[in-house]
């Protein structure tokens, strides 16, 4: 959901949380899968895109995400998924988001303080 004030700041957090939140869902996915013959792991890289749109100016473009096949050893059923690689991909993703919402919180505090809004 993008920002009431569109600026480059708002466009990085919005980027950012919309990146945890897809890199959650597909970190569920390959959990619930664990013992599903033949599921391969996948993996969600943001930061990339991310990192160059901010360096380009632009932080609005964020948007690509890129889906990547993990590198885990598949096993003997063919799948190939790590449960405590996405374990430790779940808690890392959980502390991310909650650090990039209570920036957004602190960020429109903010800007209520600077507006003059109690």
């Amino acid at each position: 959901m993008p920002f009431a004030f569109p600026d480059p700041v708002g466009s990085v957090l919005n980027a950012a949380l919309d990146g945890v939140a897809l890199r959650q869902r597909v970190t569920a996915d390959n959990i619930a899968n664990v013992d599903t013959p033949g599921y391969r792991a996948s993996s969600v890289d943001f930061e990339t895109s991310l990192r160059a749109a901010i360096s380009a100016g632009d932080p609005a473009s964020a948007s690509p995400v890129e889906f990547l096949a993990t590198d885990t050893p598949v096993g003997a059923n063919g799948n190939n998924v790590d449960l405590r690689k996405e374990t430790l991909s779940a808690v890392q993703s959980q502390f991310q988001y909650q650090m990039l919402t209570r920036a957004t919180t602190d960020r429109f505090a903010l800007i209520k303080t600077a507006a003059g809004v109690a």
